[in-house]
């Protein structure tokens, strides 16, 4: 069992650098190990890639294509051995739908001691912000996850920032003290599956905040302090931050004190900038936002309070513990002398209401061709969710699988598959209903996105000029989106409440199946995933 490295990260930024034209090849290597390491202080063995946690950060520029080798090299049995990357926002073709990564839709997972390359083409000139996660199970709970960044070298807000690189990257995320297997048993054999959510964050006690490593062990099982992260910002300069949520349940809210926030990016999409205080964030969400260094030289809380889980089942449970500390040049090396808030005290007059952003190039949704309704709904007394009277099971062959042998409808799918099988070249439009669930859902749309034409903030419909985003809230005030099939394959549209993800909330939408059937052709290695995975011992997947 390794032991993270307080430098592995930075040593591994020399490796991953942007490219400085686009239309370039980007090969990275990620070697996932288990490790032991306290992001939190509390000593514990993960799932990383590299022996880092959060992984290592990939960098490229538009065009650009991504080579990434994943090896297996798994050797903890007490979590998942088996392994799969997704890779969330980045959008994907029809004939590079088996490099999409997800298991048991797009793919098999990638066995013990093997190997897979996903190249993945940028495509449609897409930039912005976005990050990597297992998506196998609830794996990524036990530490594999890490931001991923797509730069624009003509980015036509650039005259907003100066800085714009690793220093600024910032990643929120939740973090338990068992593995993601053990409490999955926990929280499968529950009767009740709120209380379980709450019980399954006894394990927690702080978030990582960071943009690299937070490694302060070299015990197992000990438990250590660990000091707030720090950004350090230089008097007069602008500074682009890209904040993602990288948690597998918590809501977070960020701010810093004292400082504006101006929001240029929403999940991918350039954004006519907005100035807030304060942004809420749910579970995969990503903003880009600009901070101008223009307070007093000082030290400054970043507050990033969450919400999820009862402090009162949960003794480690302190979101106002939850922040790091922007630091100005010639600032003393302390805390800051503010106390300790969960935000500014006129949020509610300017924080960031998701139904206000605007695409900074408007563009109207089209009319939809097809409707469909999602309901929501927990099964009483038990762990398990349900999409339309449906709690999604992974299938035992994936779903783009189905469709290259012939699968031609919904019948040629497991009802707990959930698939809505779609024309191509139309646009669909999705409504969930206003609910009396007391949290919103992040449902997330893989290897597109789509225009949030009602958002959950709000009871204005807004198809003129919506937000395009591949990530939005579901819950109390009703949710529309809509998205085009004219990029066909089958695509997991599901929360990204990874714990809910897994008790059944989730449908596929599959698109335009003979043309996936004509387009896709997958190579020698993606064939030899299932195979592999599916004669392993059940202890080994």
């Amino acid at each position: 069992m390794k032991f993270l490295a307080a430098t592995a990260s930075a040593a591994l930024f020399a490796l991953i650098k942007p490219h400085p034209a686009s239309g370039a090849t980007v090969p990275i290597t990620l070697d996932i190990v288990n490790a032991v390491g306290a992001p939190d202080g509390f000593s514990r063995s993960m799932v990383t890639a590299n022996g880092t946690y959060p992984g290592p950060l990939i960098t490229a520029n538009k065009g650009d294509t991504l080579v990434i080798t994943v090896n297996n090299q798994l050797t903890d049995d007490t979590m998942r051995m088996s392994t799969a990357l997704d890779f969330d926002g980045i959008f994907v073709a029809t004939a590079n739908s088996f490099n999409e990564g997800s298991s048991f839709v797009t793919a098999c997972p990638i066995a013990p001691n093997a190997s897979y390359t996903y190249t993945i083409p940028l495509i449609n000139n897409q930039t912005g912000t976005f990050w990597y996660h297992s998506q196998l199970s609830v794996q990524y709970v036990d530490g594999l996850r890490g931001s991923l960044v797509v730069y624009d070298p003509e980015d036509p807000l650039a005259d907003l920032y100066d800085v714009d690189d690793e220093t600024t990257i910032w990643a929120v995320g939740d973090w338990w003290h068992n593995t993601s297997t053990s409490m999955l048993v926990t929280y499968v054999a529950s009767v009740e599956l709120l209380t379980v959510s709450e019980d399954l964050m006894v394990a927690l006690r702080l978030v990582f905040f960071s943009f690299s490593i937070t490694p302060f062990t070299d015990d197992y099982g000990t438990l250590q302090q660990v000091p707030f992260f720090v950004t350090n910002v230089v008097a007069g300069t602008r500074y682009r931050f890209r904040i993602i949520n990288q948690s597998a349940r918590n809501v977070f809210t960020m701010s810093v004190d004292s400082h504006n926030l101006t929001v240029i990016e929403t999940d991918g999409t350039p954004t006519t900038p907005m100035t807030v205080n304060e942004i809420e964030m749910l579970a995969g969400q990503r903003y880009s936002v600009v901070l101008e260094a223009n307070q007093p030289v000082d030290n400054y809380w970043i507050n990033a309070p969450y919400t999820g889980g009862s402090p009162a089942v949960n003794l480690n449970q302190n979101a106002t513990l939850a922040r790091g500390i922007l630091r100005y040049e010639g600032a003393a090396d302390a805390d800051p002398s503010a106390p300790m808030s969960l935000g500014p005290a006129d949020a509610e007059l300017n924080a960031l209401v998701e139904a206000n952003l605007r695409p900074l190039v408007a563009q109207a949704a089209p009319e939809p061709d097809i409707n469909i309704t999602l309901n929501l709904v927990v099964t009483a007394g038990r762990a398990q969710w349900n999409v339309n009277n449906v709690s999604y099971l992974p299938p035992s062959v994936p779903t783009l699988l189905k469709i290259l042998d012939g699968a031609n409808s919904a019948s040629d799918f497991d009802v707990t598959e959930n698939t809505f099988v779609l024309p191509a070249n139309k646009t669909v439009q999705v409504i969930f209903p206003p609910s009396d669930d007391d949290e919103a859902h992040p449902f997330h749309l893989h290897g597109n996105n789509f225009w949030l034409v009602k958002s959950n903030t709000t009871d204005v419909v807004n198809t003129a000029n919506p937000i395009r985003r591949d990530v939005a809230g579901v819950g109390a005030e009703g949710t529309i989106v809509r998205f085009s099939t004219d990029n066909p394959g089958p695509w997991f549209f599901h929360c990204h409440i990874f714990w809910h993800f897994q008790a059944g909330l989730a449908t596929v939408m599959a698109s335009g199946l003979d043309e996936v059937r004509e387009q896709v052709h997958p190579t020698n290695a993606w064939n030899a995933l299932c195979p592999a995975y599916d004669a392993l011992p059940a202890n080994l997947q």
